[in-house]
């Protein structure tokens, strides 16, 4: 297994954590009560491209993961 791989494995699992992160932001912006504080409006505003970011990322990492951990590459 070359370095090269287990770095884009690594990243690969870094990005999927990063698509949590963004989705789990925009739940809690839009539905949790810990900012109930800020404007409802304002929330929207902010989580709604978190949201967008994060599918966008799924994408990308789902596409990602399939290529670096099931395609079976002899090296």
């Amino acid at each position: 297994m070359s370095s090269r791989r287990v770095y884009d494995q690594v990243m690969t699992i870094f990005g999927t954590a990063m698509v949590f992160f963004y989705l789990g932001l925009a739940y809690i912006l839009l539905f949790s009560t810990i900012l109930s504080y800020v404007d409802i409006t304002l929330r929207t505003i902010f989580a709604i491209p978190f949201l967008l970011y994060g599918l966008y990322r799924a994408v990308g990492s789902y596409r990602r993961i399939k290529e670096n951990f099931f395609d079976s590459e002899d090296e």
